[in-house]
């Protein structure tokens, strides 16, 4: 097949995407008519049929499902392309992806909120997922990150916010049951862990490690849903001090220790980093960011 092909496997991709000739066409804005021929040319040149008809419309073959994964990967290199490209401008407008996980989202939606109000002709899209978006392909323009340093080849790296992790349990708790008295002695006391084996989040490992597992009454699979159940009263449990601060509902049973914090990393392309887009945004979460709770010491 040959580049000039390209109009063909595009038009195969949306026919197979959307089901029908007329929604193919539709898309991409030609005749219907040239979408048949678009796909009886393709089929022609590969020697195999790419869809069964039938009253509905048409369902991709084994050998259409091989070809259109290829289309569905070329598409998506595409649009991160795009997504770059778009980036490189002079401007604070358009769209500016950030990454981030998602127990950060409550420490960062008031500094986007901010941010935007200062840029109202800029989009943010916020994403959160336990998967590294890859920035080399334009899937974000910033990432906020958690952990080791990120080593990713290209990417330039700041240290960010330095967070602290505590034990907490919530009023209604301390009430029913009182406190540990120490972490090496917890008693009957009900701790909140992981459903993982091997817990990523290092608080999470030293409760594997240090807390008996029969105290362990209650595990998540992401951190996000520890702090609901500590705030049910479901037993003690890690949450970040800047969550805490101002929380009327829990008491800190233990302080942060320098095992279960976590350092924040700023994370951008170097082929984004110095666009204005980028730096406006960068110096603008750095300065946001000085009012977050820091930890003593």
């Amino acid at each position: 097949m040959a580049f000039n092909d390209w109009d063909e496997v595009r038009t195969a991709f949306q026919v197979a995407r959307l089901g029908t000739v007329s929604g193919a066409a539709q898309a991409l804005g030609v005749h219907h008519a040239t979408v048949i021929r678009h796909i009886d040319s393709l089929e022609g040149k590969l020697g195999t049929k790419l869809f069964q008809r039938h009253a509905r419309g048409y369902t991709a073959t084994e050998a259409g499902q091989d070809l259109l994964k290829v289309a569905q990967s070329t598409d998506d290199q595409l649009a991160q392309l795009a997504n770059r490209i778009k980036g490189r401008g002079n401007e604070v407008t358009g769209e500016l992806i950030i990454t981030s996980i998602a127990v950060l989202a409550p420490l960062l939606s008031p500094a986007l909120a901010a941010f935007r109000e200062e840029h109202p002709e800029l989009t943010i899209k916020f994403l959160t997922d336990e998967r590294l978006f890859r920035l080399e392909y334009g899937e974000a323009h910033v990432a906020i990150r958690a952990g080791n340093p990120p080593d990713q080849p290209d990417n330039v790296v700041q240290k960010f916010y330095h967070q602290g992790f505590a034990l907490y349990a919530s009023k209604d708790y301390i009430a029913k049951h009182g406190r540990p008295t120490s972490l090496e002695d917890v008693g009957d006391h009900i701790f909140i862990g992981s459903a993982d084996d091997t817990p990523r989040a290092p608080f999470f490992a030293w409760m594997q490690k240090h807390i008996p597992a029969e105290n362990i009454g209650y595990k998540v699979n992401q951190v996000t849903a520890a702090r609901p159940a500590v705030l049910a009263g479901l037993g003690i449990g890690f949450s970040t001090t800047w969550a805490e601060t101002e929380c009327g509902e829990t008491e800190m049973v233990f302080g942060p220790r320098p095992e279960w914090n976590s350092q924040l990393w700023l994370v951008t392309h170097v082929d984004l980093h110095r666009t204005a887009k980028v730096q406006t945004f960068l110096t603008f979460l750095k300065d946001w960011a000085t009012r977050w709770p820091v930890l003593d010491g």
